[in-house]
């Protein structure tokens, strides 16, 4: 096999791996609607089936991030056995959970997990390709996360009828294939920092020690304050857009309109942000996805009050742009910080960013419950804002790898 070939194959191994893996993220949010009728719980209760996930990612990557978990230990070890804690713990909701707080302890586990299995996959895909393709490479390792990640809402759709407890026996199923993948053929590339002998907790701070990967960071949570909220909660959004205006509140049609915005868009999305940041540069990418989507904020009351294809070309505009640009800031910090403790600052990175989540995920249904629903996502429009301040301020720093202009040096030469 090429070296070409050989990078093509694990880049695209990756992307299994995080399409499968992330299939459990929002699988209890998918059937949220069956868990509140079965257990009489409230909306707002049941807001902590995804919020609990925020956490246990929260609290796994800051637990990987100080113990340098990523940097420690061989990454495809980390991935396969987060992989398979997410899927198992997913299962046991499913096979034995019979109420809310068994829910939220199994959802916070997996959260734990996964904080193993898409950061370290992130470094093992920096380590596959040089600077100048390393945009494409996070878009495609990030539109894969997408796809996954909405997975889920397409499950319960097609689903519809079927025992919940089944919908996410079926994505725990296929978190173990990813972790099983993993285990078996995911291998870190030539441009692998050497392994850390002595890991410092020191090193989980790096984003935040220089001017360059501050700003990136200070970007990717502008741009996690909308991401996450707006996957949670386009699907309640659409429901009562459609109730409003005397449209279809089938699940499959809700379904399909979510996975639709959050997985095929998202993943369009992915791959075309990653490509216009090795073409025109990290920081003018990164400014122009951020840019549609805060727009798309605004424009959401004007658009809750339409349906039918306008709706749909509006969705697919806001999903492709609120996702684009979040393998760009993982590109950026992986090229302005130490090679050897990259998978160490992407977790630093990815963890206060999943604790942003945290709090916008629960301010929506507060906002809607004031404004109502035509209103709720107006909320979300700052993180775009400050994002995109951050990474225009980030223009210019590290030039050589702002815009790609650097020759391979010969051990990058495979990854042409």
């Amino acid at each position: 096999m090429t070296n070409r070939a050989r990078k093509w194959r694990q880049m695209l191994l990756l992307a299994a791996v995080e399409v499968l893996g992330l299939t459990v993220w929002f699988s209890a949010t998918a059937v949220s609607p069956a868990l509140q009728a079965e257990w009489q719980i409230g909306s707002l209760s049941a807001v902590w089936l995804t919020a609990s996930v925020q956490v246990g990612f929260v609290a796994g990557g800051i637990t990987s991030a100080l113990l340098t978990l990523g940097d420690r230990f061989r990454p495809q070890l980390v991935m396969g056995i987060s992989a398979f804690g997410a899927g198992l713990a997913t299962a046991i909701l499913a096979l034995a959970a019979n109420g809310l707080w068994q829910a939220i302890v199994l959802r916070f586990l997996t959260g734990v997990f996964l904080a193993g299995l898409y950061p370290i996959g992130m470094k093992v895909m920096s380590s596959w390709a040089s600077p100048r393709q390393r945009g494409t490479a996070f878009g495609i390792l990030l539109g894969a996360l997408t796809l996954g990640s909405g997975m889920p809402h397409l499950i319960s759709g097609l689903a519809e009828g079927l025992p919940w407890r089944l919908i996410l026996l079926i994505a725990a199923c296929i978190t173990l294939v990813a972790g099983f993948i993993a285990l078996a053929w995911v291998r870190p590339g030539p441009l692998a920092a050497a392994k850390t002998a002595r890991p410092k907790i020191s090193h989980a701070w790096a984003g935040f020690s220089s001017r360059s990967p501050l700003l990136a960071n200070l970007g990717y949570f502008g741009h996690m304050w909308e991401l996450y909220a707006l996957w949670t909660w386009l699907p309640t959004f659409l429901l009562m857009s459609h109730r409003a205006h005397g449209g279809g509140t089938s699940a499959i049609q809700i379904g399909t309109e979510s996975f639709i915005a959050i997985g095929v868009a998202g993943l369009a999305g992915c791959l075309l942000g990653g490509w216009l940041s090795d073409k025109v540069g990290r920081s003018a990418a990164a400014v122009a996805a951020l840019v549609v989507s805060g727009l798309c904020c605004l424009f959401s009351p004007l658009m809750y009050t339409v349906t039918g294809p306008i709706m749909l070309v509006f969705l697919i505009i806001w999903g492709s742009s609120v996702i684009a640009d979040s393998g760009v800031f993982s590109t950026s910090l992986s090229e302005s910080v130490d090679p050897r403790y990259v998978g160490t600052a992407l977790t630093a990175q990815t963890t206060v960013g999943y604790l942003v989540t945290v709090i916008t995920i629960q301010i929506v249904p507060l906002a809607a419950n004031l404004t109502g629903w035509q209103f709720a996502f107006l909320i979300l429009a700052p993180g775009p804002v400050v994002g995109a301040i951050a990474m225009y301020l980030r223009r210019g720093i590290n030039s050589s790898h702002d815009v790609s202009v650097t020759p391979d040096s010969p051990e990058q030469s495979l990854n042409r």
